[in-house]
């Protein structure tokens, strides 16, 4: 009885790409808790991985007529049905301040120049061997929105799903390793420590008729981006109106952790090792790393150009910011300014291409679902 106890047990049947996996869930796990790099995303998303490759456990099991699925298959079902990034953007918005956008509107072209990572990473993708479907959605991991590419990805390519989904949100993750190498590899230590004026004050009036502007202008030209554009200008409105406090407290906290936690298990659990340890899996990671990093360099270029544009007005550090991993990013760019100056303030300028990157990935979403579905 002991010999066949031990015999069947999970470490009895563990293969060494289960070992592997499990392996990079804990260094994931490592980071979140000891190095703090994004615990809400990365602790959901690690456990997710580590349950998924315990040898014996099949949380994603697809149900028969007489087995019921694993919980992680009916978790995952708002995944692959589109259900949780519209939400998330919902609870994006109610918690987004679009103000240093609006007082500062030229901010819209740095997240816009960020977007050069999906063109980068569409344009290797192709050039490797995958369909333009396939390559549309590992194209969007460069504008580093995780909502915005599992939501692509289920449209155009849903059988990549699981692994895009985890390089988006792997990089989310890692937008503080990544980011500050590039800035300083692409800026003069004279450029970081340039000093931005105050901004504007915004009136609520502007902030209430935003929302409602960018809806019928976007979804107006672009309907395929009503689920993300609509769902954020919707949040936003709720904060930006005033009247309905507890909506927006809900958005902005239980909503928002539940749906992170929903989204980050069942993410993670689709890193399998014996689909996610191939190479096209591995080719898909690189090529969302260097989009990634193509993006990042996008919008610090662009910031450059509106530097010398502006007679050295603008800090180009914010350009990073124009991805839109909100908002992650623009804490790097208030870091790496404070590094060289420590009374240099940018975190409210970066939150400017920040949120405009998180509209232009929305948008950038719908012209390729618009082109590939």
């Amino acid at each position: 009885m002991l010999m066949n106890f031990v015999a069947e047990s999970g470490f009895a049947m563990m293969t060494y790409k289960e070992i592997i996996m499990i392996t990079i869930a804990c260094i994931f796990l490592y980071l979140a808790i000891k190095k703090g790099y994004e615990p809400y995303l990365l602790i959901p998303i690690a456990t997710g991985m580590l349950l998924a490759n315990m040898p014996g456990v099949d949380l994603m099991q697809k149900p028969t007529e007489s087995v019921n699925g694993g919980l992680f298959y009916y978790l995952y079902q708002g995944v692959k049905l589109g259900i949780y990034p519209p939400l998330i953007f919902l609870c994006i918005g109610a918690s987004t301040d679009f103000g240093p956008m609006i007082a500062n509107p030229k901010t819209m072209l740095l997240g816009a120049m960020a977007q050069f990572g999906v063109a980068f990473a569409f344009l290797g993708a192709v050039a490797i061997g995958f369909t333009g479907p396939e390559a549309a959605a590992i194209g969007i991991i460069g504008g580093a929105d995780g909502p915005t590419a599992i939501q692509l990805t289920g449209k155009l390519a849903p059988h990549l799903l699981g692994t895009i989904a985890l390089a988006a949100y792997s990089y989310m993750a890692l937008v503080p390793v990544i980011q500050p190498p590039i800035i300083k590899a692409l800026t003069t230590k004279k450029e970081r420590n340039i000093k931005m004026e105050q901004l504007r004050s915004v009136s609520k009036k502007e902030k209430i008729l935003f929302p409602i502007v960018s809806m019928v202008i976007v979804i107006g030209l672009l309907p395929t981006s009503a689920p993300l554009i609509g769902m954020l200008m919707f949040g936003n409105l709720l904060k930006e109106s005033g009247v309905v406090p507890k909506l927006v407290e809900t958005a902005q906290n239980s909503l928002m952790y539940i749906i992170t936690i929903l989204l980050g298990l069942t993410v993670g659990a689709t890193a399998n090792g014996d689909v996610f340890l191939t190479v096209q899996t591995l080719g898909i990671t690189l090529m969302g790393l260097l989009a990634f990093s193509a993006g990042t360099a996008g919008g610090v270029l662009g910031g450059k150009l509106m530097c010398k544009l502006t007679n050295g007005k603008v800090n180009p550090i914010i350009g990073a910011a124009g991805v839109s991993a909100v908002p992650m990013s623009a804490r790097v760019a208030q870091k790496v300014g404070q590094e060289e100056n420590p009374s240099n303030y940018l975190l409210m300028h970066a939150m400017g291409p920040n949120v405009s990157g998180v509209i232009g990935s929305a948008i950038v979403a719908g012209i390729l679902l618009k082109f590939f579905a």
